[in-house]
């Protein structure tokens, strides 16, 4: 049995009425008597008060044109900091570089082991698949093999705000199981293995930056369903972890001590906002309801908890549970769309009295599925067809982040980005409301070139295929944002690039 929510070959279909204009759609015709060229563009712009000759970018995987779920080289030459280049050139701005990977399959290789994955496609043969699949293929990006810079885009997938300044961060020695500290993006565009991303930016002397980190401080914990710790006062980062959200004031700390550096040679420059985590297709996508069953089915379901939903009034009976929490953990299904039945640590522990007892619950509106339970849900566990992912085996605490958990990592996000705003003014750069421009894509869609482009998933030309970082056109969009931003603030007047020149997702 497999829950099959989202046929991939409707999604892939729809998607086609988003993906817009690219190179590939214009069609090119023979010379005709009597067609005139386009209108030459005269304009003279300029860089107003600000200085794009040497343009550094640091950041994480947004910056790097991370999407789909890789790094690869075609989603680094539409990152929004390459679109940016491409632009302050018009104006002044010098060369752009980046540690560009070697082909658009998206993995990684360590000794020629592959230790990421290949980037997501749409795929219209996989007509009774449930999502994006991996693109198939054995990557030829290899992390030893140390590029040589320096690189103007210093954004570092998986990069937290400290590891910007973490020396070894870049040392592939650091990439070894028991020594898992440095980052492989990282090692292959490090000038050292003692080098930090900052020292690396600064060596360049740059005369304009972008600032665009904080993402992952919080991000990482939401993505892994909250199965990290939110170490909130704690200031000891060795004891932090992958997933764990970063102390609001270690991020204000560190993201003061990276613009000190960013400003120190008079270099102007834009920082961004971090977007509400919670709200990207990630954990939009999959309904909580997503469960659809027979009357027999659900009639023999019902059987089955029987005796778990008598335990839990026992221990009303007891005293051992209020009655309010054993209604939200009574488990009943109906014929028709159900509740996904999940895992939920925050419920009281009743397994001390009863091992049947476990915490589990039925799925509610206020629950976020992770986008890859789309193919997850209705497997079985073992080949049993009684244990059903989702319906009879509840879905463990990486697949939804509860309500609770939601709330820490919001909470977190809105501390960042007061610290943001506030050192924004005290070292007086330009302030990108990156959160506002998510909110307005994925709310109502934003229109440019008269293409009106949305936060749906896969269909809306907004996000790529991860459900987490822009498309091309996205990236193209928040590229406009910031331009925007940047001729306010400095009487540059730098043109709005064409998103139908970008595209909204990548279909195989």
């Amino acid at each position: 049995m497999k829950i099959n929510k989202i046929s991939i070959a409707i999604v892939a279909l729809c998607s086609l009425t988003f993906i817009g204009c690219n190179d590939e759609d214009y069609v090119v015709l023979p010379e005709q008597e009597g067609i005139t060229d386009p209108e030459v563009d005269t304009t003279v712009y300029t860089s107003g008060t600000a200085d794009f000759s040497t343009f550094i970018s640091v950041g994480n995987s947004i910056t790097a044109g991370y999407s789909d779920g890789a790094l690869f080289k075609s989603g680094q030459e539409n990152s929004f900091p390459n679109i940016l280049a491409g632009q302050f050139s018009l104006a002044g701005g010098g060369d752009f570089s980046q540690p560009l990977m070697n082909d658009d399959i998206g993995g990684l290789l360590l000794g020629g082991n592959q230790i990421q994955e290949n980037r997501f496609y749409l795929n219209f043969d996989a007509v009774n698949g449930n999502g994006p699949v991996r693109l198939s293929g054995t990557p030829t990006t290899e992390v030893s093999n140390i590029l040589s810079g320096p690189f103007n885009n210093m954004g570092v997938p998986g990069a937290k705000s400290f590891h910007l300044g973490f020396s070894g961060y870049g040392n592939i020695m650091g990439l070894t199981p028991e020594n898992a500290y440095a980052n492989p993006y990282y090692v292959r565009m490090a000038t050292t293995p003692g080098a930090t991303v900052i020292g690396d930016a600064m060596s360049q002397s740059p005369t304009f930056f972008s600032l665009w980190i904080g993402n992952n401080d919080v991000l990482s914990y939401a993505l892994s369903g909250g199965t990290g710790v939110d170490q909130l006062g704690n200031d000891n980062l060795a004891l932090y972890k992958k997933n764990d959200i970063t102390d609001p004031e270690i991020f204000e700390n560190t993201y003061r001590n990276l613009l000190e550096a960013l400003t120190s040679e008079g270099a102007k420059g834009i920082v961004s906002t971090v977007p509400k985590v919670t709200s990207i297709p990630y954990f939009t996508t999959v309904p909580y309801n997503a469960i659809p069953l027979d009357a027999a089915t659900a009639t023999m379901l019902n059987q089955a908890f029987a005796t778990y939903n008598g335990g839990l009034q026992a221990m009303v009976a007891n005293s051992l549970l209020t009655a309010e929490e054993a209604d939200r953990r009574n488990i009943s299904f109906v014929e028709g769309q159900n509740s996904v039945l999940i895992f939920d640590e925050d419920l009281t522990d009743l397994t001390i009295y009863n091992s049947g007892l476990t915490n589990m619950r039925m799925a509610t509106g206020e629950d976020l599925i992770v986008l890859p339970a789309m193919n997850f849900l209705g497997t079985l566990v073992g080949d049993n067809p009684s244990l059903i992912n989702g319906v009879s085996v509840p879905l463990s605490d990486e697949w939804v982040l509860t309500p609770e958990e939601q709330e820490k990592v919001n909470t977190a996000q809105v501390a960042y980005n007061e610290s943001i705003k506030i050192l924004a003014v005290q070292y007086d750069v330009v302030l990108f409301d990156a959160t506002s421009l998510f909110t307005e894509l994925i709310e109502t869609g934003i229109t440019q070139d008269e293409i009106t482009t949305t936060g749906k998933f896969a269909t809306g030309g907004g996000f790529s295929l991860d459900g987490v970082h822009p498309s091309p056109r996205g990236a193209a969009i928040l590229a406009n944002g910031m331009m925007d931003a940047i001729n306010t603030a400095y009487g540059s007047n730098l043109p709005r690039v064409n998103v139908g020149n970008y595209k909204g997702v990548y279909v195989d």
